[in-house]
C-alpha cells in the first residue's frame, strides 16, 4: 500500500523531533504500524528528506524486502509472519519441526536478541532501529528486559513501539519514550485513500462504517473479499436467524460484528447516530433488557472465542442469541 497522507503528515511532524525513543499509541486500524515503519525507513535512508525516506536507495530496498542488518523487528511470531519479517533461524526451525505453534505474544528469547543488536556496530553507518508492534504483547519479563536498554540506550540505536493498547505497557516504559496520539483520518480522505487502492466508492462507504472509520481496517476487510452490501444486511439477517449471513467469518469476527450491531442499537435507543452500520440497517424496536442481556453474553463469548470449540456450532448459536435479542420489542409487545 502506498502511504496514507495522515500518515505521511504525521511521519513528517515527529522527524523534526529529537529523542532516542517514540510510543505510537491509539486504537486499532489507525497506522501505528505503518507510521513505526516509515519512521525507521527515514532513520536509516541513504538519501533522506524532510518528508522521510527516499524509497529508492539500498538502505530503503533491504527494508522493502527485510534484509535490513539495522533494523530489528519484535512482534509475536504470529505478526511477523503475516507481514513477511523473517523468524530467527531457531524459532523458525522450532516451528517447521512442529515443537511448537508460532507465538502470539513477544518472547523474551526474541528481547534477548534485540538487546544483544543495540550493542552491535551498526553495519551501514546510519545507526540502528528497533521497531516494536503491537508494544503490549511484550510480558512482564520481556517487557522489563526493553526497559533497562530504554533506560541506557547505546548511542546510535533508536526505537520506535506502536500499541493499541498503551495502558498495558509499564508505566515506567511510556514514561521513557516521546508519546505520539495516532491522528484519526476525516471520512472524506479516508474513502479517496480506499478508492486509491481499488476499493469501489459504493463498498468504501459501508466498509469504512464496519471498521468504525479505521481506513486501514476498512482496506483489509476488503482484501478479504468482504463487501459493503453484505456488511449493511448483517443486521436484519441475524434478527431473523440467517447464519448465512455470517458464512465465511471466524467465531471472534461474528462476536465483533455483532457488538458492533448491539453498540449501534444503544446509541440509537439514547439518540445518538450509530457508528458502524447506517440508521436504516439496524432491526427495532429492541428492548433496553434484551440489549444489555445480549452485550452481557457478547462479553462472556469474547473471552473464549479463541477456544477451540466447533465453530459451525458456535456460529449457529451466536447467530440464535441475536435472534432472540433483536425480536425482543416485537414479543413485548401488547
Amino acid at each position: 500500500m502506498t502511504v496514507a497522507p495522515w500518515i505521511a503528515a504525521q511521519n513528517r511532524q515527529l522527524l523534526a523531533q529529537r529523542g532516542h525513543a517514540w510510543l505510537l499509541q491509539g486504537p486499532s486500524g489507525l497506522g501505528q504500524y505503518s507510521l513505526a515503519l516509515e519512521l525507521v525507513r527515514a532513520w536509516l535512508c541513504d538519501q533522506p528528506m524532510p518528508a522521510g525516506a527516499c524509497g529508492e536507495c539500498g538502505s530503503c530496498h533491504a527494508i522493502e524486502v527485510r534484509t535490513h542488518a539495522d533494523v530489528c523487528v519484535l512482534m509475536p511470531e504470529t505478526d511477523m509472519l503475516r507481514l513477511g519479517w523473517p523468524l530467527s533461524e531457531k524459532a523458525q526451525t522450532e516451528i517447521d519441526d512442529k515443537k511448537r505453534k508460532p507465538s502470539k505474544e513477544i518472547r523474551v528469547d526474541a528481547m534477548r536478541d534485540a538487546v544483544e543488536f543495540a550493542q552491535r556496530t551498526s553495519g551501514r553507518g546510519r545507526g540502528k532501529a528497533v521497531l516494536v508492534y503491537p508494544a503490549e504483547r511484550m510480558n512482564a519479563i520481556t517487557a522489563n528486559a526493553l526497559l533497562k536498554t530504554l533506560e541506557e540506550p547505546p548511542g546510535d540505536v533508536r526505537f520506535v513501539l506502536a500499541s493499541e493498547a498503551v495502558h498495558q505497557l509499564l508505566p515506567t516504559i511510556r514514561s521513557r519514550c516521546i508519546a505520539h496520539s495516532m491522528t484519526w483520518p476525516e471520512s472524506a480522505p479516508s474513502l479517496e485513500w480506499l478508492a486509491g487502492h481499488g476499493v469501489a466508492l459504493t463498498e468504501a462507504d459501508d466498509l469504512l462504517r464496519a471498521a468504525g472509520g479505521r481506513p486501514e481496517d476498512a482496506a483489509q476487510l476488503a482484501q478479504a473479499g468482504r463487501s459493503g452490501k453484505s456488511w449493511s444486511s448483517l443486521p436484519k439477517a441475524v434478527a431473523r436467524g440467517d447464519v448465512s449471513a455470517v458464512s465465511g467469518f471466524t467465531p471472534a469476527e461474528v462476536v465483533d460484528a455483532l457488538q458492533k450491531i448491539c453498540h449501534d442499537l444503544y446509541s440509537v435507543q439514547v439518540g445518538a447516530s450509530p457508528r458502524f452500520f447506517a440508521a436504516a440497517d439496524l432491526p427495532g424496536p429492541v428492548t433496553a433488557g434484551a440489549l444489555s442481556q445480549w452485550w452481557r453474553g457478547l462479553v462472556r463469548e469474547a473471552r473464549t472465542v479463541e477456544h477451540p470449540f466447533n465453530a459451525g456450532l458456535m456460529l449457529e448459536a451466536l447467530v440464535s442469541q441475536a435472534h432472540i435479542a433483536l425480536n425482543s420489542g416485537h414479543r413485548a409487545r401488547p
